[in-house]
């Protein structure tokens, strides 16, 4: 009697702890690399720059020439010792904070580990790319359709800057230049560990499911970007919706809490086919709030929005596989989800 007693409780504690939302992908093997390129870069000899950058091309084959064109902003070659050792002697500082915060990268490196076994559990024939991490300039976001992203994804490896996670609190990101310039507090607050794997899973994303509904109705817009939370959500099952949407658990609360009050401000307020772009911006883009709505609103509603059409679209549909979802049309979706939050 007390074995099956102590039986009964370890099945308990193993049905408590696993809580995981996702499919079972331990048997999935995945090899990630980490290079930290930044590492070997600032261990540059400033006196002898070409030697430098011919051994970090060796190295490095095709991730320097992007960095050198793309992150550093380097068009000549011939200016090319130069500009790389006045980054290099400017820059120092940075470098010495994301040493301090990420010395020890194997954590994050696990965790991407765990959502490219997640990717090949959908898509096996995704070819999984290393991860290169790197000190690029304060100000050198790029541009992902109406977002930013701090990171690149190339064929071959994934740029993970590390400029942009040193910390929400890091002095640069409070400083007046840099909230006007390069990233207000609404988005720095985001510049931290735990949004780099989902920040670089959304370019894995966009990747597989490209958002093609630029120009597109409002409604539309709204639907396919909320294809592409939908299949973060399976590559990422385990993450807090925060870190997925950017969203704060306050904002998040208040989307969950209003999410029938939303719906109906959005169809009360526009023609929800409009292809205006300061409408689609002010649902679609990135915002402290949402115009129109309470402050405690977040900005991009509308892909928010467009995640629930979605997910309540595959409810409907058990039978339909992530990637019969994903190539659904938006007006089949929109029309069969039915979707009438309260």
């Amino acid at each position: 009697m007390f074995r099956l007693f102590i039986l009964a409780i370890i099945v308990l504690i193993a049905s408590c702890t696993n809580n995981k939302k996702g499919p079972d992908v331990s048997n999935i093997k995945v090899t990630v690399p980490v290079q930290r390129f930044e590492q070997d870069f600032f261990k540059m000899d400033t006196t002898n720059i070409a030697a430098g950058l011919d051994a970090l091309q060796k190295k490095y084959p095709s991730f320097l020439p992007e960095y050198l064109q793309f992150v550093l902003g380097i068009s000549n070659p011939g200016d090319a010792e130069k500009q790389v050792r006045f980054f290099l002697e400017q820059s120092r500082g940075l470098m010495d904070s994301a040493e301090k915060k990420y010395a020890d990268f194997s954590g994050i490196q696990k965790d991407f580990v765990t959502a490219f076994q997640h990717v090949n559990f959908y898509y096996p024939a995704y070819h999984v790319p290393k991860i290169i991490t790197l000190i690029g300039p304060v100000d050198a976001l790029a541009k992902l359709g109406e977002t930013y992203t701090p990171d690149f994804l190339r064929p071959d490896f994934l740029g993970i800057s590390l400029q942009f996670y040193l910390g929400k609190n890091f002095s640069l990101y409070q400083s007046e230049r840099y909230i006007a310039e390069v990233a207000p507090l609404y988005i720095s607050r985001r510049f931290d560990k735990e949004y780099i794997v989902p920040d670089a899973m959304k370019l894995v994303v966009d990747a597989i499911y490209s958002d093609t509904s630029g120009g597109r109705p409002l409604i539309e817009q709204m639907i396919e970007r909320g294809k592409q939370w939908y299949l973060l959500d399976h590559f990422l099952p385990d993450a807090a919706d925060s870190v997925k949407t950017g969203f704060t658990k306050k904002q998040l609360d208040w989307c969950t809490e209003n999410e029938g009050n939303i719906w109906a401000q959005i169809t009360k307020s526009e023609n929800i086919y409009s292809i205006e772009q300061p409408v689609i911006q002010n649902y679609l883009g990135e915002a402290p709030f949402t115009q129109n709505m309470p402050e405690s609103s977040p900005g991009n509603i509308g892909q928010w929005i467009g995640w629930q059409i979605v997910k309540k679209f595959a409810e409907n549909k058990k039978d339909l596989s992530v990637q019969e979802v994903l190539h659904t049309p938006f007006k089949t979706i929109f029309e069969e989800a039915k979707y009438k939050p309260k």
